[in-house]
């Protein structure tokens, strides 16, 4: 066992309207009001960031964002800095799902300046890597996975890349139900420390590494049983407070 804290970080995605957004923290809250070995985010949409602030910002619940903007303002038509995540009281944001990367064309340039500007506001990143299904069909996954990890925090010093949280998600996972076994899923978990040892040293032992795709209450504790497996990152059954706060407990 290590000394990492769990954390279980849902992402809603492009759902939740503001009232659905209202009902879920009212009702979620009391559900995991208990859990105090693991720390729990939800990352809203934009549109709902506001309603998390006025039910839960002095709660045990993190705030957490979908995507960020490099810079501080200026002229970025429909783009979010950081310090207007953190005037909404997100202490995480998403950089880098495989959603953003495919279908709007980020690249690792752009994530690892997402990210520094992040970090430069006090704001957690939670950096998705992974593969996707014919590059882990051709061998090619623990190449690929380590290469986007060294991209992505090239910008960083070691320091800062202590504060960071990575997600594992093969992006043939995602919304798939298919799950990497957990002896899969460690062993590419396992690669991702042993990278951030060789840029960053001893600080790889501090970092949070999720698991995510297709990630529910009957899969999760298979997974966080592993070595290298500290949580995970949970699309569709982050949108239910039943489902979620069960797999909160389950974990």
């Amino acid at each position: 066992m290590n000394s990492r804290k769990q954390l279980i970080a849902g992402n809603w995605k492009m759902f939740m309207n503001t009232q659905q957004a209202r009902e879920f923290a009212l009702d979620f809250q009391g559900r995991v009001a208990d859990v105090t070995d693991k720390e729990i985010v939800i990352c809203a949409p934009f549109t709902a960031l506001h309603v998390l602030k006025e039910e839960w910002e002095e709660g045990i619940i993190h705030i957490g964002a979908q995507d960020v903007f490099y810079q501080k303002e200026g002229a970025y038509t429909g783009e979010i800095s950081p310090a207007m995540l953190v005037d909404l009281a997100c202490t995480y944001v998403i950089i880098g799902h495989s959603e953003r990367r495919g279908y709007l064309k980020e690249n690792d340039e752009l994530i690892a300046q997402k990210i520094k500007a992040a970090l430069e506001n006090n704001l957690k990143p939670i950096l998705c890597v992974g593969e996707n299904l014919s590059q882990r069909e051709d061998g090619k996954a623990l190449s690929f996975v380590r290469s986007q990890v060294e991209k992505d925090l090239s910008e960083l010093s070691s320091s800062d890349i202590g504060k960071i949280v990575i997600a594992y998600e093969p992006v043939w996972a995602i919304g798939t139900g298919k799950t990497a076994s957990p002896q899969d899923a460690q062993e590419m978990c396992a690669a991702i420390r042993s990278t951030l040892a060789g840029i960053a040293g001893a600080a790889a032992n501090n970092i949070q590494i999720l698991y995510g795709g297709s990630v529910k209450a009957d899969n999760i504790k298979e997974l966080t049983k592993k070595k290298d497996i500290d949580g995970a990152l949970v699309g569709g059954a982050s949108l239910d407070p039943k489902q979620f706060a069960d797999l909160i407990h389950n974990a």
